[in-house]
């Protein structure tokens, strides 16, 4: 008994020398989760400021990983970038529209004026006639008026025809690769119309002349003889003229002209013996000299596709590797990644 109140002296406090009254204790039951709850929310607002700062650290990490990589020549781009091209987008999305207006104005304009010749060409007495008489007659009158014009001035009146067929077969060529039908390159339609007037439509004059006189005979040979004389040196001319003045009209320089000439010549006349022989069976032994390049620019409506498809294509690829050789490469910055 001794031992044990000695050992609840020790465990107990020590009484204070102001004897105050002792008030009743009262004895709650034990409640574990009641005090788990208490413990953690007490811990909680005791933590110290770096544990307090936690969940910001982790919303600062869960961005990092999920942020892209980024490399050096990446640039931030701010709310006035996003502004800048925006007003780019509109400014092209209206030239855009601009072109196309043009173009289907030059398209209708070209079309009506086109058809408006054809069937007026009688207008002066067709009074009185009947639709099916206009349209009876109109062939044939426009017929009479291109040999009339062929006799009046046959080196413009080619000139003319080749124009328009070199202009259409560049368009026709431009709508081959993809583009649509309004939004054509009205200055590459310009080139090689331009190069179909002033070159092609007078050499051709005096080349179908310069092979009647090569060949002055009527014997079953002439006609296989002007095929082969044409799909050689003529051919063969020709081609490297149209690509030597489409590549100055571009303004290329010679080197890469002449560059191309050399890579292209070869596939070009090859390519030309696919089609030519079989249509020149046709020019040399059934048209007439005068009427010969209307019936070849006929067919250069294929021609023309073909060269000029293949011209272009040369030029835009060399542009387009020049533009990608000029841009500076820049290194790429990899983040270590714990």
């Amino acid at each position: 008994m001794s031992a044990l109140s000695t050992v609840t002296a020790h465990l107990l406090p020590a009484k204070s020398s102001t004897s105050e009254p002792s008030k009743p204790r009262t004895i709650l039951p034990f409640n574990s989760a009641l005090f788990s709850n208490q413990t953690t929310s007490s811990t909680a607002s005791f933590t110290p400021k770096t544990a307090a700062l936690s969940p910001i650290k982790a919303l600062a990490e869960d961005t990092e990983v999920g942020a892209p990589e980024s490399s050096e020549g990446d640039d931030v781009k701010g709310p006035g970038e996003t502004k800048l091209e925006a007003i780019k987008t509109a400014i092209a999305s209206i030239l855009s529209d601009r072109d196309r207006f043009l173009n289907a104005a030059i398209v209708l304009g070209a079309g009506t004026l086109a058809i408006t010749k054809l069937l007026t060409i009688d207008h002066d007495y067709w009074h009185g006639w009947t639709l099916y008489e206009v349209l009876r007659y109109a062939p044939e009158h426009n017929w009479n008026a291109y040999e009339e014009a062929l006799k009046a001035n046959p080196v413009f009146a080619k000139m003319v025809i080749s124009g328009i067929v070199y202009s259409l077969g560049d368009w026709i060529a431009q709508c081959y690769e993809g583009k649509p039908l309004l939004d054509f390159d009205r200055t590459r339609m310009l080139r090689s119309g331009l190069v179909g007037f002033t070159l092609h439509g007078s050499l051709s004059h005096y080349y179908y002349h310069i092979c009647e006189a090569l060949f002055p005979f009527n014997d079953w040979w002439v006609v296989p003889a002007k095929v082969a004389f044409d799909q050689t040196i003529w051919s063969a001319v020709w081609n490297s003229i149209y690509y030597v003045v489409l590549g100055f009209l571009r303004f290329e320089s010679p080197n890469n002209i002449f560059s191309e000439l050399q890579a292209t010549f070869w596939p070009m006349l090859t390519a030309g013996w696919k089609l030519w022989p079989f249509a020149h069976l046709i020019t040399y032994g059934l048209v007439p000299v005068e009427q010969r390049l209307l019936w070849v620019d006929c067919v250069e409506l294929v021609w023309v596709t073909i060269l000029s498809t293949y011209s272009n294509e040369k030029s835009e690829a060399r542009i387009t590797e020049a533009s990608t050789e000029d841009k500076p490469t820049l290194p790429s910055r990899k983040r270590n990644k714990k």
